[in-house]
């Protein structure tokens, strides 16, 4: 049973949101401000975290830069708006996906399971590696290292980057990153993509204002090219 930590500060909302996923078989636990989620996330260390941005005190912005220093554990973002500023600044904080409110558990649920999925993949992997220089991309343990030093990537981007891996050199749409990482066709919402792109270039590249390696194709979408 997955463990997840839920961060909402509407009571209602939040006893709502833990029945409903509770019945989806997930166990939930729950806090109503960013520090409690600080604390409850340190304790109990649970598989994804479901926070919601508008908390008092933190805010979830600042709870998932928190979490992010030190962890990889999925986080998927509640917010009241698909404003632009909103969704860009959460996933830039380090989310691997965000829900507009009002919530539909069935959805929520969807999302909750597609990241987990990214994230417990390895094992079922294809067996092979990718080598971009110095770059290693070891697609059967799911670890990415440069130089024999480990890199470490949230669920999210790794799969973003094994993706890229199997097509060098071909550009890969926006909608197709969609399809084949997050799961969904998210009806056109590349703000995804690239966020998770402009993270993943921040730790793969070697210079990430000058990106050798994930090259952006104007008009279609982002392609991996081998070292020249």
């Amino acid at each position: 049973m997955p463990s997840l930590l839920l961060v909402e500060d509407d009571p209602s909302i939040r006893m709502a949101i833990e029945l409903a996923l509770t019945r989806q078989g997930h166990q939930v636990a729950t806090a109503a401000t960013g520090e409690e989620a600080l604390e409850l996330w340190q304790s109990q260390r649970p598989e994804l975290v479901v926070l919601d941005v508008m908390l008092p005190g933190l805010d979830g912005f600042e709870v998932c830069r928190r979490i992010r220093r030190t962890d990889q554990v999925p986080i998927i973002l509640l917010t009241a708006r698909s404003d632009d500023i909103d969704v860009v600044v959460g996933l830039e904080s380090g989310a691997d996906d965000y829900v507009v409110k009002p919530v539909q558990p069935r959805v929520l649920d969807a999302r909750i399971r597609a990241v987990l999925r990214r994230h417990g993949n390895g094992s079922s992997d294809v067996g092979d590696t990718a080598v971009f220089g110095d770059l290693v991309v070891d697609r059967a343990a799911m670890t990415v290292t440069r130089g024999g030093g480990a890199i470490s990537l949230t669920p999210t981007e790794l799969k973003l980057l094994v993706e890229l891996s199997r097509r060098p050199g071909q550009a890969l749409s926006r909608q197709q990153l969609l399809r084949l990482v997050w799961d969904h066709d998210y009806l056109g919402d590349s703000r995804l993509v690239d966020a998770c792109v402009q993270r993943l270039r921040a730790k793969v590249e070697l210079v990430p204002s000058d990106p050798r390696l994930i090259r952006t194709v104007r008009g279609i979408g982002y392609r991996l090219d081998p070292p020249r």
